[in-house]
């Protein structure tokens, strides 16, 4: 049961190659209805070898945002314990087998951290160095602005249970509001989606419906170089599209 770094994560092997394969595929099928040539679909599939490190952080993102929602259960656990008048140190304990009714699967990321908080407390480790430990290690302002709070509580003697139920309804409300941003830009994500794949679309179907008109386009040296800048346009719209919708709460 190690200690997990979450702005870091390393795929496997075979991880990468299904990972590069299916980009690859993808950019095969999407070079070879822009150019009809199966060499110069081909030629375009190296880029594949790119999309692992972008999957990447994209897992790294997620595994972060499931960690912040599920650090909001353990705060309601470990307040709903301190409140029963339980040390800090042993109401970890306690919300452990509170957050296993919540996440069954051992391998849920707040099950492990919960459960190496509590062996670190074993061994006599301060609690404030051990959650200073966890909040190093997930990169996340929530826990991090937790850790400073609650070390600063430990010091000054303050109300732990009124600092942990603050916390955690203030990540929760953040949480609330990114939901309702999502909600409200479902109906955009799914247009953005369909603007780009749109244009592959209508080759497609003017290449099936006419092939004499679209010729040229996949024949001559213009129609090529044509076909590359619509491909490039179409991976900018692509990712600026994609970073409108990224809104960080």
């Amino acid at each position: 049961m190690d200690a997990i770094d979450y702005n870091v994560y390393e795929m496997g092997v075979k991880e990468k190659m299904a990972y590069t394969f299916i980009a690859a595929v993808v950019i095969f099928i999407v070079g070879f209805i822009f150019y009809r040539n199966v060499l110069l679909a081909c030629l375009l599939c190296p880029v594949a070898l790119k999309y692992p490190k972008i999957k990447n952080k994209e897992i790294i993102k997620k595994r972060k945002k499931a960690l912040n929602h599920q650090f909001k259960d353990l705060l309601y656990a470990l307040a709903s314990s301190i409140s029963a008048g339980k040390s800090v140190e042993r109401a970890f304990a306690d919300a452990l087998n509170d957050l296993l009714m919540i996440y069954p699967e051992p391998n849920t990321h707040i099950i492990i951290e919960t459960q190496i908080i509590i062996r670190k407390l074993a061994v006599n480790e301060p609690i404030e160095v051990v959650l200073q430990d966890l909040a190093k290690r997930s990169h996340l302002e929530d826990i991090e602005n937790f850790v400073d709070v609650f070390h600063t509580c430990k010091r000054t003697g303050g109300n732990m249970v009124e600092i942990i139920k603050n916390t955690s309804n203030i990540i929760n409300d953040k949480i609330e509001i990114k939901e309702e941003i999502t909600t409200m830009l479902s109906a955009r994500m799914f247009e953005q989606k369909v603007l780009n794949i749109m244009p592959i679309a209508i080759i497609v179907l003017l290449s099936v419906s006419a092939a004499d008109y679209m010729a040229p386009v996949f024949s001559t040296l213009v129609g090529r170089v044509v076909m590359t800048l619509a491909i490039i346009l179409l991976l900018a719209a692509y990712y600026i599209s994609k970073r409108i919708m990224e809104i960080e709460v």
